[in-house]
């Protein structure tokens, strides 16, 4: 079978960067040129696990396809939190954490809207689709916060908060597999259509992969992602000290960005290209599995794969930056409309947001 040629410099891009980053690993080249090359080798293996799921569409279905992507698009972000927690930094976890919902809303949204309002003027998108996902995601960051609330009120239940946020993380799980039978359905432009977005991204370049490499290939990305991922916790903190940048900035804005690769490029192009209901919806799956799936998962294997419990506890400025993104996401879908000035001013926010965290 003859791949495509942008499979073939994907394929290329993937395995020189994950060999350079290994050689960064155990060779001396300071502290910063092993950090850039861990998180450029996992922003390319996130491609890569995108490609492989988009890849097995045919036989999933493109709904079931859509829910699969966005989840194994997190796979990179997944094992950086789990060796992160086994270092001891949960503050760029819960950075992460913040920081994908924060990024994915502000920065890749307001991307999108710019590149696709410069290139078409206003575009459209379905307003009951993205009302639905907006008000599911405001659901789970409510939930999301309720630790953080109790402790900084100093309720009672601020003196159980590792229990309260096993409550959170169970209950947020469980809303997320009653919505997979809406997820999965074949309508165009709901929070499943990841696949068919991406299929539009790939539409005319892409040949199709027999089932064996499709499931090799992400396979040996899920396993490369595991590698690089304990590579670029390692060489996080002596590029942090190196820079003079914050653990909760590293998180909220380094690892967030290089775990979200595939929502990032996917999204922007499906609006450059007029698409602009598949790009909404591709963005904003990845970070309303964040809130229903990638935060509880790593509450509950925190006891498992590490030394302390992760908490939902987050600062007061970490909690304000999750109910602020939840209300925007709100607004800006509210009128299925976009323009290229409310990029702009989302882009700005992020901007913003992202200095406030450069000290701490």
């Amino acid at each position: 079978m003859q791949l495509s040629r942008s499979d073939q410099r994907l394929f290329a891009l993937s395995g020189a960067a994950t060999a350079t980053a290994g050689v960064f690993r155990f060779v001396d080249a300071g502290r910063i040129v092993p950090f850039v090359g861990a998180a450029i080798a996992l922003a390319m293996l996130a491609m890569l696990v995108g490609r492989s799921v988009e890849a097995l569409g045919d036989r999933l279905g493109p709904g079931l396809t859509g829910v699969v992507q966005s989840g194994l698009g997190n796979l990179p972000e997944l094992f950086v939190s789990i060796f992160a927690l086994r270092a001891g930094l949960t503050d760029v976890v819960r950075g992460a954490i913040v920081g994908s919902v924060l990024a994915n809303i502000l920065l890749v949204l307001g991307l999108a809207f710019v590149v696709g309002g410069v290139k078409h003027g206003v575009q459209r998108f379905g307003a009951e689709q993205g009302r639905m996902v907006s008000v599911l995601l405001v659901l789970g960051v409510a939930a999301l916060m309720m630790p953080g609330l109790t402790a900084q009120l100093h309720l009672p239940a601020a003196e159980h908060e590792v229990g309260l946020s096993r409550i959170v993380a169970v209950v947020l799980l469980a809303i997320f597999f009653l919505s997979l039978p809406a997820a999965t359905q074949k309508q165009p432009g709901t929070v499943g259509a990841t696949h068919v977005a991406s299929h539009h991204v790939a539409e005319g370049s892409a040949h199709e992969w027999p089932m064996t490499l499709a499931m090799g290939m992400l396979a040996l990305s899920g396993l490369g992602a595991a590698f690089v991922s304990e590579w670029f916790v390692h060489a996080l903190e002596p590029a942090t000290r190196a820079l003079h940048i914050s653990e909760a900035f590293a998180g909220l804005v380094i690892v967030a960005i290089a775990g979200n690769a595939i929502e990032n490029v996917v999204g922007i192009q499906l609006a450059f290209k007029g698409q602009a209901d598949y790009a909404v919806s591709v963005i904003l799956q990845s970070p309303l599995q964040v809130v229903l799936v990638l935060a509880p998962m790593l509450v509950l294997l925190s006891p498992l794969v590490a030394t302390s419990t992760l908490t939902l506890v987050f600062s007061p400025l970490l909690l304000a930056v999750l109910a602020m993104t939840a209300l925007i996401t709100v607004v800006v879908v509210f009128d299925g409309e976009s323009t290229w000035l409310e990029g702009s001013a989302l882009i700005a926010l992020y901007t913003v947001v992202a200095a406030s965290f450069w000290w701490g």
